[in-house]
């Protein structure tokens, strides 16, 4: 069994679903590639944003929240999500944020320079320069995410263990990991636990590992159970197919195949530009119509 490689997506909850989009796609030049619903509630939007190319290992999602259910950041979730840009395009991305009258600080993070933000839900990101040089300033992967641990031994051991992340660091205050593919995505588990966090608006709900295909998926099922965690089934999401765990830490890993990909019901130049919804769901379109806000795309 192959070693975790990357990360395939990360999952927050946010709030009015424009906002969200405007944000993402105005302010950090993301791309708005799947709207579609949250399968277990389909009276809520689940959108998909990523690079203009679909990169995997940049997309990030949302399950936006009408009500006004605000969350707290603690353990057992995500923390600060970090994207990479490209190597000479911090300035760029300094100015562009100021100009936008986002607060930033500059912090040393993920063990180099960092530029720390919030979004307009108060979720937490960072954006750092990676090795790559492009003829543009957009951002071109994840770098990496914070996981607020309430057992960082715990959460360490699967991490460096049966997921295969090398350890870089340990100091005080974080303990910093990279996954082993050209990816090279860093993962910080924060100490000392903070006290227990509660998803609503404005934090993360999991982060989804990257698997090469549904046999993968198969094993690291089998092997989380033999390793006493409690897996849930096999999950169909369309786009891939996909499990999940709660480590020891608490925090929500999702593990995902990297197909069959978002172009199986849009081609490609079209993606995120109408609503799509699961087969089970379809018969009820244009009730979810009603209760879902009209998106300005």
């Amino acid at each position: 069994m192959e070693a975790i490689k990357k990360i395939h997506h990360i999952t927050a909850i946010v709030g009015d679903p424009n906002e969200n989009l405007k944000f993402y796609r105005d302010v950090l030049g993301l791309r708005l590639i799947k709207q579609t619903v949250n399968f277990e509630d389909p009276s809520v939007y689940h959108l998909y944003f990523g690079d203009h190319n679909v990169t995997p290992g940049t997309v990030i999602t949302f399950f936006p929240w009408t009500n006004q259910n605000q969350g707290r950041k603690g353990s057992g979730q995500v923390g600060r999500i970090a994207f990479r840009i490209p190597k000479g395009s911090m300035d760029y991305w300094k100015e562009h944020l100021t100009a936008q009258r986002i607060p930033i600080e500059m912090t040393l993070l993920f063990g180099q320079e960092t530029l720390e933000f919030v979004d307009v839900h108060g979720l937490e990101l960072a954006l750092v320069e990676g090795e790559i040089t492009a003829d543009h300033y957009d951002i071109v992967d994840f770098h990496g995410a914070v996981l607020l641990s309430e057992n960082p031994e715990g959460t360490k051991d699967l991490l460096t263990g049966l997921m295969g992340l090398t350890e870089l660091n340990i100091d005080d205050q974080n303990q910093h990991f990279e996954t082993v593919g050209k990816e090279k995505h860093h993962i910080i588990t924060a100490t000392p636990p903070q006290p227990a966090g509660r998803f609503g608006i404005g934090t993360v709900h999991h982060i989804a590992w990257s698997l090469p295909h549904k046999e993968a998926l198969k094993e690291w099922q089998s092997a989380l159970a033999d390793e006493q965690f409690k897996v849930t089934e096999v999950k169909d999401r369309n786009y891939f197919t996909s499990i999940y765990i709660k480590e020891k830490g608490r925090v929500i890993f999702e593990f995902a195949t990297d197909g069959p990909g978002f172009d199986v019901d849009e081609d490609m130049k079209s993606l995120g530009s109408m609503l799509k919804l699961p087969e089970q769901y379809e018969q009820n379109r244009q009730e979810y119509e009603s209760l879902l806000p009209k998106l300005e795309v």
